[in-house]
């Protein structure tokens, strides 16, 4: 076990789990790319891009402290736990100290969202406004509330829902306030979020059976072994599906996604070969860079 002072900078970090941040980047690189494949580029601005940025990983940053709470609290990091060690079940972290963690990332997080306020037409304002108190409320039940999403079989619904059509849709709208009169732009939200949530369906095709035991009601949970590996496979394949939609006038461009393809299927077959245990660790960081080659791809694909 490693060894961390309490409260300490290295447990911050570790609470934070900076593998999972890509989830933060990916939509607002693509939503950002989006914006200027939409239109034309003549809206870009890297102030908006920037706080966009730290925006999403702020709350990303807040839904793993959130989840780390909330998941300790119910009792479910128990010593069968096979994912990374969480920060307060191994005592780095205090729940008092967390509590305050929250507060203060949800807090720089508004902080943020105020900073775009005056960047964006006035008509946006109400809008993004109430785009960010979702952001919040979302991170909040996703694991916690009297119907947490992630423990009734919604979180894959949620993932795609929020980091793929909010996070990217509206990274987009921020820059290119016409945006959602393209059909294209919802559809790239979505593939967006199924890329992202291939990460999610390896954490919950991991712990299937710790999750059984803890009640905890995961999609895998409810059909099978099977079905999280056909969803691990599909989160990837069907986005680069969606993206042919999006390119539909030029399919020529999805073809910088072919490495994003070959990545995913080599996951996929270690995932299909390692089957269960702490082994399945390794596709965390694995997925993390294949969603980011996602992103790479398309960000590429909308820049020609």
């Amino acid at each position: 076990m490693e060894t961390v002072e309490v409260n300490s900078a290295k447990a911050w970090v570790l609470a934070a789990r900076p593998k999972t941040l890509a989830a933060a980047v990916v939509p607002v690189l693509v939503g950002s790319a989006l914006s200027v494949y939409l239109g034309d580029g003549a809206t870009f601005d890297w102030r908006k891009f920037t706080i966009c940025f730290l925006f999403a990983s702020l709350m990303q940053i807040a839904a793993n402290f959130i989840n780390d709470l909330f998941d300790f609290l119910k009792g479910s990091d128990g010593k069968d736990r096979l994912g990374p060690e969480r920060a307060l079940a191994q005592g780095w972290i205090t729940k008092k100290a967390m509590y305050m963690g929250i507060t203060i990332v949800v807090g720089l997080a508004a902080l943020c969202g105020i900073m775009m306020l005056p960047l964006i037409e006035e008509s946006q304002v109400l809008t993004m406004i109430g785009v960010g108190i979702f952001c919040i409320f979302f991170a909040y039940f996703y694991t916690s509330g009297p119907f947490p999403l992630s423990y009734n079989g919604l979180g894959d619904v949620a993932v795609v829902g929020f980091f793929g059509v909010v996070a990217t849709c509206f990274t987009c709208y921020c820059q290119t306030p016409g945006c959602f009169s393209e059909s294209g732009c919802i559809v790239a939200g979505v593939a967006t979020g199924m890329a992202i949530n291939a990460l999610l369906v390896v954490n919950n095709y991991r712990d299937r059976e710790t999750d059984a035991a803890d009640g905890k009601r995961t999609l895998i949970v409810k059909f099978g072994e099977r079905f999280g590996e056909m969803l691990y496979l599909w989160c990837g394949l069907g986005a680069v599906v969606l993206m042919c939609y999006v390119f539909r006038d030029n399919l020529a461009l999805t073809f910088f996604y072919i490495p994003y393809i070959i990545l995913h299927l080599m996951s996929y077959t270690k995932l299909m070969r390692i089957k269960r245990g702490k082994a399945l660790n390794q596709l965390i960081g694995e997925s993390s860079r294949n969603m980011m080659v996602f992103a790479i791809a398309s960000v590429v694909a909308m820049m020609m």
